[in-house]
């Protein structure tokens, strides 16, 4: 199997991107097509589990936009093959002080393009170890 193949890894990264600056601005509606239609999809929060794309957009449309900026550090993208990959990425936010939060995401190449099927968002004490902080 071939590992970050740059084409393949430069369309995935490009899909973060998107998803970034989604997420921070709150549209949602890019935030409901980059995951999966499927009722397989799911999203663990930071207080919620969420299977399915109907939980994961009804929770997107309640949130709150406000507080959602934030800063990421250590993102890794990593593909597998031309069509699945898994994106890593810590993020801070100023509301935050002292937390680190932990995003993963699955992305899988469909016929309608890059969909993420599985997230997980945690927050976490900022470890001790500074080399672990951007």
């Amino acid at each position: 199997m071939d590992v970050d193949l740059p084409d393949v890894l430069a369309e995935v990264t490009e899909q973060f991107a998107r998803y970034e600056k989604a997420l921070v601005s709150n549209d949602v509606a890019v935030l409901d097509e980059l995951f999966r239609a499927d009722s397989r999809t799911l999203r663990y929060g930071i207080g919620e589990n969420l299977y399915g794309i109907d939980a994961i957009m009804a929770f997107r449309a309640a949130r709150s936009p406000v507080g959602l900026m934030r800063r990421t550090a250590q993102t890794v993208i990593t593909t597998y093959g031309r069509d699945a990959a898994v994106a890593s990425t810590l993020f801070y936010r100023d509301s935050m002080p002292g937390r680190v939060g932990r995003q993963m995401q699955t992305w899988v190449r469909f016929p309608e393009g890059w969909k993420i099927v599985a997230a997980h968002v945690s927050i976490i004490d900022e470890p001790r170890d500074a080399g672990q902080k951007p």
